[in-house]
């Protein structure tokens, strides 16, 4: 099993863990992405999956759709990406995208554990859930984000980032420059 597929197992792991503490009453819940419910990001998260299967010819399984069964159209979505990480042939497929060749899975393991994260935070707090990141894992994203900042605030990707509070932990910095106040 590459590094890439243990990394999105533990990640995905964890916004399960999110997604299955949601009470029910609160998938209407707005989250901190504006204009997205708690069951909004859950869609937007469950949807990358397909997006990111699609780019090298592979689809997903028939499964539930988010608005009638958000755990369980998670579930599929995680499990049908998984699956494809942990076949290297698959993994290792190449595709043409808007910058340029890459595989499966470097694409993953560049966007999609950043969301599993930031979008697993949102989730905790649209829903009053647990908001903790691991340290190490804040830090290493923040690592891969900080040198892509004028590309993330290009139109639809991300919001302007804010100054965190002074001594603010890897968390606080990491949730700032993806525009998110936790404090």
């Amino acid at each position: 099993m590459s590094e890439v597929a243990e990394r999105h197992r533990r990640l995905a792991a964890g916004f399960t863990a999110r997604v299955e503490a949601v009470p029910s009453d609160r998938w209407q819940s707005p989250s901190p992405c504006p204009g997205w419910t708690a069951r909004d990001v859950v869609d937007h998260v469950a949807g990358n999956c397909g997006r990111f299967l699609g780019m090298v010819g592979k689809e997903p399984p028939p499964a539930p759709a988010v608005a009638d069964d958000p755990l369980r159209a998670w579930v599929s979505a995680r499990d049908a990406l998984q699956t494809a990480l942990d076949d290297p042939g698959v993994a290792t497929l190449e595709y043409e995208g808007a910058f340029g060749t890459s595989t499966l899975e470097k694409a993953v393991d560049g966007f999609q554990s950043v969301d599993l994260v930031v979008h697993g935070w949102d989730l905790a707090r649209a829903t009053g859930g647990n908001e903790h990141i691991d340290p190490e894992t804040a830090r290493e994203l923040l690592d891969h984000l900080l040198p892509m900042d004028g590309m993330l605030r290009s139109p639809g990707a991300m919001g302007p980032k804010l100054d965190p509070p002074p001594g603010a932990d890897d968390q606080a910095r990491l949730l700032a420059f993806l525009g998110r106040r936790c404090w």
